[in-house]
């Protein structure tokens, strides 16, 4: 697998579609952790961090399948396009099985994350898109950056160092010692992040 890091995603799609089928195992696995912060940032009442990460691995098997090299838009746009739908049409579907509103979640993160980017910004509350062409990541893009500055006007500068410590995966425990705050005190903010979401 190692020799497959000196190709771009697109060169390796290329091969994959030429029958080089080992590909697919690097691209999942080069891309599992994005589909981890996607999920962690989607909270779902009732809902299982574990089925929306195979709801996201589903989504990017998709990216895989699907994408055209000779659209404008790059491949890791594409995958991440596809996970934040695939994550989105899992709520849905649950929702409608619960016979709830589809209201009754939040996210807790949308945006855009580099690769080689470690602070996550607060920016993935948006709609599920139809379609992966360039023009609907630019809307997807501008919609997310307006929620960010929506957010950040009503986020305290603690609420959204809780919010990035969440989002890297830390648990309760692990962010009161990072911030020097008790737990309770990270769960009052965590509670406080999601009413505001809901409001933006």
């Amino acid at each position: 697998m190692e020799e497959y890091k000196q190709y771009t995603d697109e060169e390796l799609l290329k091969q994959l579609h030429n029958g080089n089928s080992e590909i697919i195992d690097f691209i999942m696995e080069k891309y599992k952790d994005l589909v981890r912060r996607k999920a962690r940032a989607l909270y779902l009442m009732g809902g299982d961090n574990d089925d929306l990460i195979q709801e996201g691995m589903i989504g990017l098997f998709k990216a895989i399948r699907d994408y055209e090299s000779n659209k404008e838009a790059s491949f890791y746009s594409f995958a991440e396009l596809c996970i934040t739908r695939q994550l989105y049409s899992a709520i849905q579907a649950s929702n409608r099985k619960k016979h709830t509103p589809l209201n009754s979640y939040v996210s807790l993160y949308s945006g855009t994350v580099s690769q080689n980017e470690q602070a996550i910004p607060l920016k993935d509350i948006l709609p599920s898109v139809k379609e992966g062409n360039p023009e609907d990541l630019v809307i997807h893009r501008e919609s997310a950056r307006q929620m960010e500055e929506a957010l950040r006007e009503r986020l305290s500068e603690y609420e959204i160092q809780v919010l990035n410590s969440y989002l890297q995966g830390n648990n309760y425990i692990e962010i009161g010692e990072q911030l020097g705050k008790t737990s309770k005190s990270i769960d009052n903010a965590l509670q406080r992040i999601r009413k505001k979401m809901s409001k933006v």
